[in-house]
C-alpha cells in the first residue's frame, strides 16, 4: 500500500508500503467462472514463492471490489509491479478506497469470510487471504483519496486479472510526499522511479509536492542521477 505509511517498497509512518467466501480469512472466494476455490499458501495448489502468493491475494480482492462494485485502485509495491516494476513483493497489497466507503468496503470483505481489523491509524482497514496482508486505505501522503484520484487510475492486468491501478504520478507522489524526518528511506523509491520514469508528469508532481524539502530532495538526486530531467530554468 501506499502514502501513509504503507505502500511500496515501502513503508511509511503514515503512507503506502512498498508491502474468500465460505470457510475463514485464508479461503478466497469462489470464481465467477464456477470453478473450485483455489487452496490457500501451504496448501497443493498454490505456488509457494511470496510474490507469487502476495499476486494472487491481490487478484481475489480486486475480483471481489470488482464484483461489488467498489471504486477502488491498486496501490503500493504490486502497483509498482503492474506498471512493469518489480516483481519481488516482500510485504503486503495495498487498495486505496473512497474514505465514504470504507464502511460499504469491510461489509463486503466480511460478507466473504474475510476478517477485517481496524489498526490504531485511522486511515486504513486490514484484512488478510491466502494468508497475506492486505490493506485498505482511506488516505495517502496524508490526504484523503479522492475520486479524482481513482478516475486517473490505469486499467492494467495484474497477473492476469484487469483492476484499477493508481496512475504512475500519484504512486509516485503518495510515496514522496510520506517522506519526514522520521522516515527518509530515499533508497527503497530510487528504484521505483526509474521503472516508471518514463510514465509520471514530473512536472505536475513538482506542484503537487510544492516546497516540501523531503520530496525537493528526492527529486533533486533523481535529477543528479540522470533518472529525470533538471527542472526548467534550474542548471
Amino acid at each position: 500500500m501506499t502514502h501513509n505509511g504503507e505502500g511500496a517498497p515501502l513503508r511509511r509512518p503514515e503512507a503506502t508500503e512498498l508491502r474468500l467466501a465460505g470457510g475463514g480469512p485464508d479461503r478466497p472466494v469462489a470464481a465467477a467462472s464456477g470453478q473450485p476455490d483455489v487452496p490457500a499458501p501451504g496448501q497443493p495448489g498454490l505456488p509457494q514463492d511470496r510474490s507469487q502468493a502476495i499476486l494472487e491475494a491481490t487478484k481475489e480482492i480486486g475480483a471481489l471490489l470488482k464484483r461489488a462494485g467498489h471504486p477502488f485502485a491498486l496501490a503500493g509495491s504490486v502497483a509498482v509491479y503492474a506498471h512493469g516494476g518489480s516483481r519481488y513483493l516482500q510485504h503486503d497489497a495495498d487498495f486505496c478506497v473512497l474514505p465514504d466507503d470504507a464502511e460499504a468496503v469491510a461489509t463486503t470483505l466480511r460478507e466473504a469470510g474475510l476478517p477485517v481489523r481496524n489498526p490504531p491509524e485511522d486511515w486504513l482497514q486490514k484484512t488478510t487471504c491466502r494468508g497475506q496482508n492486505i490493506d485498505i486505505i482511506f488516505a495517502l501522503a496524508h490526504q484523503p483519496v479522492t475520486e479524482d484520484m481513482l478516475e486517473r487510475a490505469h486499467v492494467l492486468p495484474v497477473d492476469s486479472v484487469l483492476m484499477p491501478v493508481l496512475s504512475p504520478t500519484d504512486l509516485i507522489h503518495s510515496l514522496i510526499s510520506a517522506f519526514s524526518e522520521h522516515y527518509c528511506d530515499f533508497g527503497a523509491v530510487l528504484p521505483v522511479a526509474r521503472a516508471v520514469r518514463e510514465k509520471v508528469d514530473w512536472e505536475a508532481l513538482r506542484a503537487a509536492c510544492g516546497d516540501q524539502p523531503m520530496p525537493a530532495a528526492f527529486l533533486f538526486l533523481l535529477e543528479r542521477l540522470n533518472v529525470i530531467e533538471p527542472q526548467e530554468g534550474q542548471p
